[in-house]
Formats: structure tokens, C-alpha cells, sequence
């Protein structure tokens, strides 16, 4: 779906632009050069994930790391509608790579502080040339919404701190760049359920970084990260779902019983075509939280909050109906169904559980919360 037409001012636009759909193209053929589900496996086994050939490659070669950096911060000065192209990619093929955690979180967080400061443009420089990577301390299920405390000394399940150069920590008194290469630093790897997403408890001491902002600065900043990454994680979920319905549908048609396609049996095709309509709708929410952002509209929170309620659990659906569907096959840990199941899985509970953005989505419209989510 291309927009051809100016959208009506104050609408949002769903569509995707001639731009877009060429950002997507040159990210689809890089990642099925490099990043199949074969090879996205294997590294995963290997306890690393990361391929820094192909990082630099998306994130310098592509210009995807700096996509949401402004022009004279060194980046491509595009917004959030191109940033969630790419995650759409990145989520169709379940790839290792810090996009959403250093190019998004990180990113976003320090956009939101005083970027005249010399300290924080050169590290949002450096960020947009994929050469550092950095990634906001905090445990991957934190929600935008509520108060934001600061974190104790030792942090659990912050994701891709394994690859970062940077920590972006948050303390009473401000936000700190603390260097992982820091002898006072620790990073401890967990065990995720999603392995092609890394998680790690990271404790950095009280006296160590650079501080980057005051504390209510500092805040604020960090929310706009979290409000930037949980919207933009909808399109990374809408990607696992759309990857797993085309899967599912080109399974069911090569593969026959009683001489006939599978897919053709009514019961599988009604499944199949729900999955089609909770796709659609996904979209549609993705699509507007992503425009939200990218037009600073007063309802971006409102739409986030949407986008999160609904396309975690639309995603984890898909991924459930790829392995069930493809039958014995979807059953082998080397299919990368099982790939797209756990990453869909994962994202369900991170940046906040669909039950906690009904909870804000209540609170956004002044209605009660509905029970039993």
C-alpha cells in the first residue's frame, strides 16, 4: 500500500510513501543476503548473536542507524515513519541487531536532552553512524507511562547490553553516559527467551559517567525514549506477524493430504483468514502510533498505548498459529518459526504488557480500566 495523495491535514496517513517502500526494499535484500532464519540461528546457538558485518552495513551503508538524527547532528533527518519500515524488516526476519535499543531508545532519549551540549551531540553523532552503540539501562519491560524512579545499583534484563559501547543510565540527580569498557562496570549476561535479543543485569557504581542532563531533565528524556520505542515496537511486531501468516499460507499450499493442498480445507482457511484481519487491524495501529510520532501529534500517547495493547498479542498469535499450522515441520527447533514465537513472545511483555497499556489507554480517555487484562 502506497500513499499517492497529500493526506488531509490533522489526519494521520497510514499509507507508506515511494520512500518508504525503497527503504524497505534495500533493507529486505540486505537482511535475506546476510540475516536468514538459518544463519539467525546458528549465531543465536552460538551465545552471539551479532553480526557486525551486517550492522555496519544497515546501520552505516543504509543510513538506518541515524534515521531519527537530525541533519546537523550527522544523521539522515528522517522520522519515525521510516524507523518503523525498518523495524518491520527487522522483525520479519527475527534479526540480532541494536536498531530499536541504541538507534530508537537511545537515540530518542538523548534527542530529548540539550543537544547543544558538545557531550550529547557527540555522542547522538556517534550513534548515528552505527559506530557506537549504545542502550538505555533500564530493564526491557518498562512502560512509558507512570513515575519514573531511578533504578538500583544492578539492573536486570536490559537488552543488547552486550553489544553496547555506552550505558545511558538514570540516577536521581540525572542522566549519565557511563563507557561499558569502564573497569567499574558490570555486565552479566542472562539467559532470554528470546536469544536473538540478549539480555543482560548491568551494574554501574554511583561515581562513574559523564552527566548528560539534571534529573527532571533527565526524566523526561528517558520517557520520550520509552514513548518512542514501545510505538515503534508495534511495527517490529507487525513484521513477525506478516512474516508468519506469508509462511503459514505458502506452507499450507505446497503441502497436500488426500490429494489435495491443505490450505484449501475450509477449517484451516477460516484461520488463516482471521489471522488476515488481525494483521490488518495490527497495521493500522502500528502505523498510526509510528505517524504519531513522526508528526509530534498530541495523541501520540493515546496511539502508543493502542499500538501496544493490541499487536503484542496479535504477533504471538501469528507466530502460534505458524507452528501449529505447518504441523510436524513447525515442531523441529530449526525451523524459524520458532524464532518468530519467541520474539513475538518476548516483545509481548516489553516497554509494558498489553494489560498495562490498557491501563494508560483507560486512564488517556478518562475511562475505567477493564478488568481481567
Amino acid at each position: 500500500m502506497t500513499s499517492t495523495e497529500t493526506p488531509v491535514p490533522g489526519t494521520p496517513d497510514l499509507l507508506y510513501s515511494q520512500t518508504e517502500d525503497d527503504l524497505r526494499a534495500a533493507v529486505r535484500d540486505l537482511l535475506a543476503d546476510r540475516a536468514d532464519p538459518a544463519a539467525a540461528l546458528a549465531a543465536a546457538e552460538s551465545g552471539n548473536p551479532y553480526d557486525a558485518g551486517l550492522w555496519d552495513l544497515l546501520a552505516g551503508g543504509i543510513g538506518a542507524a541515524g534515521l531519527l538524527v537530525p541533519e546537523k547532528l550527522g544523521g539522515q533527518g528522517a522520522s519515525h515513519r521510516e524507523a518503523a519500515v525498518v523495524l518491520e524488516e527487522l522483525g520479519r526476519a527475527v534479526t540480532p541487531a541494536p536498531f530499536l535499543t541504541s538507534s530508537v531508545l537511545a537515540t530518542q532519549t538523548l534527542l530529548g536532552c540539550d543537544t547543544d551540549l558538545p557531550d550529547v551531540a557527540g555522542l547522538v553523532t556517534a550513534l548515528a553512524t552505527g559506530r557506537r552503540v549504545a542502550v538505555l539501562a533500564l530493564p526491557l519491560t518498562t512502560a512509558p507511562y507512570g513515575r519514573l524512579a531511578a533504578p538500583a545499583a544492578t539492573v536486570t534484563s536490559v537488552a543488547d547490553a552486550a553489544r553496547a559501547d555506552v550505558l545511558l543510565t538514570l540516577r536521581e540527580d540525572g542522566l549519565y553516559a557511563v563507557e561499558t569498557a569502564d573497569p567499574a562496570v558490570t555486565i552479566r549476561p542472562l539467559t532470554p527467551l528470546d536469544l536473538t535479543r540478549p539480555l543482560a543485569a548491568v551494574t554501574v557504581p554511583a561515581s562513574a559517567g559523564l552527566r548528560l542532563a539534571d534529573g527532571p531533565t533527565g526524566r523526561t528524556a528517558v520517557r520520550r525514549g520509552l514513548l518512542s520505542g514501545a510505538g515503534l515496537l508495534a511495527s517490529e511486531q507487525l513484521g513477525v506477524a506478516e512474516w508468519c501468516l506469508e509462511e503459514t499460507v505458502r506452507h499450507t499450499r505446497e503441502r497436500h493430504q488426500f490429494n489435495r493442498p491443505v490450505g484449501s480445507f475450509q477449517a484451516l482457511k477460516h484461520r488463516m483468514a482471521q489471522l488476515w484481519v488481525e494483521i490488518v487491524s495490527a497495521r493500522a495501529a502500528a502505523r498510526n502510533a509510528a505517524d504519531a510520532l513522526a508528526t509530534g501529534s498530541p495523541e501520540a500517547e493515546l496511539a502508543v498505548a493502542v499500538a501496544g495493547a493490541y499487536c503484542g498479542r496479535v504477533a504471538v498469535h501469528a507466530a502460534e498459529e505458524c507452528v501449529q499450522l505447518h504441523g510436524g515441520i513447525g515442531m523441529t527447533w530449526e525451523h524459524p518459526a520458532h524464532l518468530a514465537l519467541k520474539r513475538a513472545k518476548a516483545d509481548e511483555a516489553a516497554f509494558g504488557t498489553a494489560g498495562r497499556h490498557k491501563e494508560a489507554l483507560a486512564g488517556l480517555v478518562d475511562l475505567p480500566a477493564p478488568s481481567g487484562t
